[in-house]
């Protein structure tokens, strides 16, 4: 079917234009990702990489980036600082009443928004580049076991040009991003992420044959094909609330008297809670590798939260997601909101009253299900490091949960987007 999609999709002259448009943006995307920062040793970083196969201090990173930020390109730091500062103004929507405002003044507001997030990014990537410049100027901290000199002339103009480089190469990506999401297909940010994943796929899979065998790489594939599974079943899972409107005389005609329903998905908050709990637990890491301190504390943090197979990284990353799953359905979805909204259109739940025990009805259906969609998510994010983790293959191979709910989801949102854009072609052919 979703072959079939994609068939039609290029028969089709202006869906055709969009899908062509969006690879153009992804070539260029993977093209500044391999282009090194001035005053880099590109010989030293490829020497480091062939030695170090994996950092596990900033693996997400890293994965978002495709391999970009170990090699320290242009485009290092990827879409990383957009998406912390796009989570970041959407809990301060709910703590800070101007945003708020913001927020309910639709698409002005929203655009007032998107800016505040635009300059928020530029700043956290001053801060990022910043940051693992500073690691890269010492031997063996940014890749741990190579003593490789990444950086040989450390003058202030070099480091200063650096960071503007890797600033504006996050300026780039997100300037790629919104351009895709307007003249392309889907979602850019989505995109990009999905291509920097899928970029780095066949390295891991070539890592996984060639230290543990063909053995391996058949569980591999096992545990990701049911995953997978398991995941698109999940995603597509939702519940929905029936709501009638009532009829009503407007002059001489009548209005209303349909149904429809309230879409409640199971796991309404996506990849946000895994991303935020990944970038949490990476904190403690990073700070303990910028103080470089040899105290008992720094030693406990880089072994208990460097590795995806240990129980206490594993017991606080599941806790992490379960509850930034709540939290984050809470402040995206209001009960009471959509009481009221349904209220003032003449609409009612069957068998359940308007107003405030709608709101609570449609509360206690969100709790249900957010209960179930944060154990999956959960769940999901952590197998595959135990799974992985039996096989032997947890630090060679990076495509876990978090990589795997995000291409799984982008790729479904795709083909909807991609069905979307074709329907209402076929629509405005019957028209005619």
């Amino acid at each position: 079917m979703n072959l079939s999609v994609f068939i039609n999709a290029f028969k089709t002259p202006d869906v055709r234009n969009k899908l062509m448009f969006t690879l153009g943006m992804v070539v260029l995307y993977r093209l500044g990702a391999s282009t090194p920062t001035p005053g880099v040793d590109f010989t030293a970083v490829n020497k480091c990489l062939a030695v170090v196969k994996s950092s596990s201090l900033l693996t997400i990173v890293n994965l978002f980036s495709g391999g970009a930020l170990l090699k320290l390109s242009v485009f290092a730091l990827g879409i990383m600082p957009y998406i912390t500062a796009s989570i970041i103004l959407q809990l301060l929507t709910v703590v800070i009443p101007r945003l708020e405002r913001l927020k309910d003044e639709g698409q002005a507001g929203q655009q007032k928004i998107t800016q505040y997030t635009r300059y928020l990014t530029i700043a956290l990537a001053v801060l990022q580049s910043t940051g693992i410049i500073a690691l890269a100027r010492t031997p063996g901290r940014l890749l741990t076991g190579c003593n490789y000199q990444l950086i040989p002339n450390q003058s202030v103009y070099t480091i200063l040009t650096m960071i503007i480089c890797m600033t504006a190469g996050t300026a780039v990506v997100m300037w790629l991003g919104e351009m895709i999401t307007e003249r392309g297909v889907g979602n850019g940010m989505s995109i990009l992420i999905f291509t920097s994943i899928i970029s780095a796929l066949p390295g891991q899979f070539a890592s996984v044959v060639t230290l543990h065998g063909w053995f391996a790489f058949t569980g591999v594939c096992v545990v990701g094909i049911l995953l997978i599974i398991a995941v698109v079943f999940v995603e597509q899972a939702q519940r929905r609330i029936p709501v009638q409107y009532a009829k009503r005389m407007v002059g001489r005609k009548m209005y209303g008297g349909t149904s429809t329903y309230i879409p409640l998905k199971v796991n309404m908050a996506g990849v946000i809670p895994v991303i935020f709990a990944s970038s949490l637990l990476y904190i403690p890491v990073l700070v303990a590798q910028l103080s470089g301190s040899t105290a008992g504390w720094a030693t406990w943090v880089q072994t208990t939260f460097s590795r995806g197979d240990n129980w206490s990284y594993l017991t606080a990353y599941f806790l992490l997601i379960v509850f930034f799953s709540f939290f984050y359905a809470e402040i995206t979805f209001d009960p009471y909101q959509v009481a009221e909204n349904t209220k003032k259109y003449g609409g009612f739940i069957p068998g359940i009253r308007p107003g405030k025990p709608t709101a609570e009805y449609l509360n206690y259906v969100l709790t249900r299900l957010e209960g179930a969609g944060s154990l999956y998510l959960a769940t999901i994010a952590t197998l595959p490091f135990i799974g992985f983790g039996a096989l032997g293959v947890t630090q060679q191979f990076i495509f876990g949960g978090t990589s795997l709910l995000i291409v799984v989801g982008v790729g479904l949102d795709t083909v909807k987007q991609i069905e979307s854009q074709l329907q209402q072609r076929s629509y405005e052919g019957f028209l005619r």
